[in-house]
């Protein structure tokens, strides 16, 4: 007989699993008539009541689960299935699903709000989307910017930080490298003035839900219903204020009232499934338990398997907008006319806020806060910095012709700073050559905004000159490429360059402390015929005399020009083809013992002939005292 039960029992579960729900109900059914022992009788009467759920028979479902309960009282696990169910039929009517569903798995966890505390759950759908925390949905109240940019509670932050053993990640974006070394949470300045200023109401209703939770945890229940209630008031759509107080209703024993706020929730939020798995489980174990005379059909109560498709809204308040330009400005670049909205906000982890080059130059000078002095030295590091997206999008949407007349300031700026034949910065420094690798240790704050916006503009360049007495720098320099860029904490860093092209200036200026130029490029001057061969008779000439030289040098030496310049190049098979010449002449140039002011005249030649004859003399020069040395 039990093999013959266990059989009937192993159908019913293919049947189920099948989504042949009918017949799974019918098999448990004729089990239960054959069926004696109380405890196997309920756990049968439960899974009756899932098929029937499961088949659409909602009235026969609840009369199942309400004869359960008489057996032996339920417990919330019993109702998992039920309550998933639900959950994926609103999500993929919200989704616009195909109405098919998987079939549930007995188990689970019971859900937070039957875990003894107020819940949250369920989208911003009381019209203020812009300004939701993305883990509780609600309206955000105690702002924090995460280094990635996005914007979440701060109690939210806090709560995910000890519930979770796994480090935080960013509900936006998933960055969980960025976020891992935050210690601790600070508020963003500027967005909580910010949400405080232009939603008063919203804020308190955020304050008093902190309060009512904080009195719930403490087990003060009516106090922190005090609380929620005020709340509802002032914030009426929120749909986790009506989610709390059901829980908080619950608790008082409040049933017809946790119902009807469970039901709110859910009416404001009907298609996102947490607000369900939240609430599901009370409206479940209220309907089927704790009333046992109350009908799902009872006039009062049918919003529950009826609910509106689309979220309840309220239209945004565009008005509180007109003056918002004076509070998203950067303290920085203020007093600059005329008065500039942030552009590129970013946020330290102390919680302020500044455009993001104003940031930088001011963090060139001193890595701290420019407002509250608070070391960000490891803030230096984290470049490239995000942008605090939530800021960003505010001033996108709402004040669109004071982002474009700022975006048209910005772009003149940049088209400003690409043009590399005027104004182009000069790093005043040593002598650079045309292909030879030029790494330099930059410390000093005028250079490292140079470097920034060298960078920012995409030419990746600037002119490098020997520094002069009279006239700053020299008359003639070379155009260095930016490779890579290697930061340190204290915001010096190191600079990979290569040289590209020689120039002479034309015009000395300077702007916001480092040099610039107008410049004109320099080429050799090609020759024909005869010139050209005697030209490739010299430069063999030039270059084997250079090549013993070079081997002539300690093994120490050249090992260590060669690690810093790279081994001396091949012959070109083609003497005029670059406009700079050969890259072993600039090559040898840059190793030989040679002062600045001896270098520099072979940067203003643009005769490939005088420049092979000019080297041929220095390295004779060289051979010369050597041989007078010994």
């Amino acid at each position: 007989m039990g093999t013959e039960s266990e059989s009937m029992l192993q159908l019913a579960a293919d049947a189920f699993q099948s989504n042949n729900f009918d017949l799974a109900a019918d098999i448990y059914e004729c089990q239960l008539a054959c069926l004696g022992d109380p405890g196997g009788r309920q756990e049968l009467m439960v899974m009756r009541a899932d098929a029937l759920a499961f088949g659409g028979k909602f009235t026969e479902a609840f009369d199942a689960y309400r004869q359960a309960s008489e057996t032996e009282r339920l417990r919330p696990i019993h109702l998992t299935n039920l309550i998933e169910y639900l959950s994926s039929s609103i999500g993929e009517q919200g989704a616009g699903g195909d109405g098919r569903h998987e079939t549930p798995r007995k188990g689970g966890q019971v859900g937070a709000a039957a875990a003894g505390r107020p819940t949250g759950g369920g989208a911003a759908g009381f019209g203020y989307e812009d300004f939701s925390c993305r883990i509780c949905l609600s309206f955000l109240f105690e702002p924090v910017t995460l280094p990635c940019g996005h914007c979440f509670c701060k109690k939210c932050l806090e709560r995910e930080r000890k519930e979770k053993e796994l480090p935080v990640m960013c509900k936006e974006c998933g960055d969980g490298s960025r976020v891992a070394g935050v210690q601790s949470y600070r508020v963003d300045v500027v967005l909580s003035n910010l949400l405080a200023k232009w939603f008063p109401t919203l804020h308190q209703a955020g304050r008093l839900r902190r309060e009512g939770n904080a009195l719930y945890a403490e087990r003060k229940v009516e106090a922190a219903l005090d609380k929620y209630n005020r709340a509802t008031l002032i914030a009426p759509m929120d749909h986790i204020l009506f989610s709390n107080r059901s829980q908080i209703h619950s608790s008082l024993r409040h049933y017809e009232k946790a119902l009807r706020d469970a039901e709110m929730a859910c009416r404001l939020m009907p298609h996102w499934s947490k607000v369900w798995q939240t609430n599901a489980s009370y409206i479940c174990y209220i309907y089927v338990i704790i009333i046992p005379g109350l009908s799902p059909e009872r006039n009062q109560h049918k919003g529950f398997l009826s609910l509106p498709a689309d979220n309840l809204k309220l239209i945004f308040i565009s008005h509180c907008f007109d003056k918002l330009s004076t509070v998203l400005r950067c303290c920085v670049c203020l007093l600059v006319p005329p008065p500039r909205l942030f552009y590129e906000p970013v946020t330290t982890p102390c919680g302020h806020t500044f455009c993001l080059r104003c940031l930088e130059r001011c963090l060139d000078h001193n890595p701290k806060c420019p407002l509250c002095k608070e070391e960000l030295s490891e803030y230096l590091v984290q470049r490239p910095y995000c942008k605090t997206v939530l800021t960003e999008n505010l001033i996108s949407k709402y004040l669109p012709s004071e982002l474009i007349e700022r975006q048209k300031i910005h772009q003149e700026e940049m088209a400003e700073l690409s043009n590399l034949n005027k104004n182009v910065p000069i790093f005043v420094c040593t002598m650079a050559f045309p292909t030879v690798p030029c790494p330099l240790h930059i410390f000093e704050p005028c250079y490292r905004l140079m470097i920034r916006r060298c960078i920012e503009t995409g030419t990746n360049s600037f002119g490098m000159c020997l520094g002069d007495n009279l006239k700053g720098f020299a008359d003639y320099g070379c155009l260095l490429e930016i490779g890579d860029v290697k930061f340190f904490s204290d915001g010096r860093s190191v600079v990979n360059t290569v040289g590209m092209r020689r120039f002479k200036v034309v015009q000395h200026s300077e702007r916001d402390g480092y040099n610039m130029a107008d410049i004109e490029y320099l080429e050799d001057v090609k020759v024909e015929g005869l010139a050209e061969r005697e030209l490739h008779t010299l430069h063999d000439a030039v270059y084997d005399q250079a090549l013993v030289w070079v081997n002539s040098l300690k093994a120490e030496q050249k090992d260590r020009i060669e690690g810093h310049f790279g081994p001396m190049p091949q012959k070109d098979s083609e003497l005029q083809q670059s406009p700079n010449g050969p890259s072993w002449c600039w090559w040898l140039l840059a190793v030989l013992p040679l002062e600045g002011r001896a270098q520099l005249p072979f940067l203003a030649l643009t005769s490939l002939k005088d420049r092979l004859s000019g080297i041929r003399k220095v390295l004779l020069f060289m051979a010369h005292s050597r041989h007078r040395g010994h």
